[in-house]
């Protein structure tokens, strides 16, 4: 079976298009840079700190502790003990909305900043 377009085909997939680049843009792009984040530990608010202030928090969790760095308003997981450690490979956050997790020990990091930034996480 042999598919041929017509020209209210290309119109609405024109339109399709023009519709993902503006959504994009509103709710994906230009993101501002954090200003505190969220710590959660098993689901629960566990503290919510400044990422202007340059330091390293100890985070208990399911496993052990979890090391947080803050250093030039961005964090990151510096060390944990889990296995796989990919909350380690996920490196610095900036952005309002991003979010970095370590699954195994229980604890998440949300970047919160003045405008929330939209992802398949938190929508």
């Amino acid at each position: 079976m042999k598919f041929s377009a017509t020209r209210a085909d290309a119109v609405v997939l024109v339109a399709a298009l023009a519709l993902l680049a503006f959504l994009y843009i509103k709710f994906w792009g230009d993101a501002t840079r954090g200003e505190q984040a969220r710590i959660l530990v098993g689901g629960k608010e566990f503290s919510v700190i400044s990422l202007h202030q340059d330091q390293h928090l100890n985070i208990p969790g399911a496993l052990g502790v979890s090391v947080l760095e803050i250093h030039a308003g961005r964090i990151r997981f510096a060390d944990s003990p889990c296995h796989g450690k990919q909350c380690v490979h996920t490196g610095w956050i900036t952005l309002g909305g991003e979010v970095a997790a370590c699954l195994p020990n229980r604890i998440s990091v949300q970047v919160i900043g003045r405008e929330p930034r939209f992802d398949a996480i938190n929508f």
